[in-house]
């Protein structure tokens, strides 16, 4: 099942038995050019969870895939933080955990790894929530939203990969609050990850406070015509991809994107930083421009991993298996 109404499907397991869930979250690109801490979009290429309950507490995490050998493994691992952290807003305890997590989404590349990991973390939470034989809980769509940019610190990651497609995330005074867009059939993702990794915080401090007036209103215009580019005209996409807000700030730190998003451009393919980076986003008018793009970044730029994506439509979804069932 999806986020949508917050694992509600998941079964019940009778008293004793020792619970477990399957959780899916898709890797994200977020901000898509124009659209900074407020646009992000879903991509089918994810991350697979699987928990069960014990009878011991604390936490035990066995990786496989990315992060293997270099995440914790124990209840310090951020999907673990993550389901705590949903327990304890809901006065509740995190009951013990063996979690199995086979891991496709790049760690910092921009991909979402973090948001992710979140995602899986709160969804995990509202799977046991949703079967505990006691006292069962299901969560809400905003409940999912606010644990998890709460957790994260903004919603742009959190709310596609929760609930999947094209998202436009705000806050108000009362929280989190998302859109969820359907995106034209037409547009093809390509995501192009180097092999070398770039902080998401190194990013962020290098985008300035105040930026000049005309850049905010050129910025809002490009954001107002992606958003059309994306779900009815994706003959727009390049020109919807400028932006004047952060990706100039932040090139010096990682050269060679900023010079592959402007090969590409200058080629007419709409490639934008995927998320903080340094992978490469570029929003396709169809497969064969994605082709053409693609067959150019694998003659000039061999080191850089070539992934042709779909947009996920679903978001995270979780289901309630048979304890000892494996992935």
């Amino acid at each position: 099942m999806s986020a949508a109404p917050a694992a509600a499907g998941a079964t019940g397991a009778a008293a004793g038995e020792h619970r477990a869930v399957r959780v899916r979250v898709p890797a994200t690109s977020a901000n898509l050019g124009p659209g900074f801490d407020t646009l992000g979009i879903a991509l089918a290429y994810g991350d697979e969870l699987f928990a069960t309950v014990r009878d011991a507490p604390g936490a035990t995490v066995a990786v496989s895939g990315v992060g293997e050998g270099e995440v914790p493994t124990d209840e310090t691992n951020l999907v673990v933080r993550s389901a705590a952290y949903v327990y304890e807003q809901l006065g509740r305890d995190l009951p013990g955990l063996d979690l199995q997590a086979t891991n496709r989404i790049p760690h910092g590349r921009g991909m979402g790894s973090s948001g992710s990991a979140i995602v899986a973390g709160v969804m995990i939470a509202a799977g046991l929530l949703q079967s505990d034989p006691d006292a069962p809980l299901a969560l809400t769509e905003d409940q999912l939203l606010r644990f998890a940019t709460e957790l994260e610190g903004h919603p742009d990651n959190v709310a596609p990969a929760l609930f999947g497609g094209l998202t436009i995330a705000w806050t108000t005074d009362e929280g989190p609050r998302f859109k969820r867009l359907m995106v034209h059939r037409g547009v093809a993702p390509l995501v192009l990850v180097p092999n070398f990794t770039m902080s998401t915080e190194l990013a962020r401090s290098l985008q300035p406070e105040h930026v000049p007036y005309e850049d905010a209103v050129f910025n809002v215009s490009r954001s107002a015509l992606l958003i059309a580019a994306l779900t009815q005209s994706p003959e727009l996409l390049l020109e919807a991809t400028e932006d004047r807000l952060h990706q100039n700030y932040r090139g010096a730190a990682m050269p060679e994107t900023r010079d592959l998003v402007g090969e590409l451009r200058a080629a007419g393919f709409a490639a934008v930083v995927s998320g903080a980076g340094p992978s490469v986003l570029v929003l396709s008018n169809g497969p064969l421009e994605r082709l053409q793009a693609a067959d150019q970044v694998a003659e000039a730029h061999p080191d850089w991993r070539v992934l042709t994506l779909a947009v996920d439509t679903r978001g995270a979804t979780v289901e309630s298996i048979p304890a000892g069932s494996a992935l």
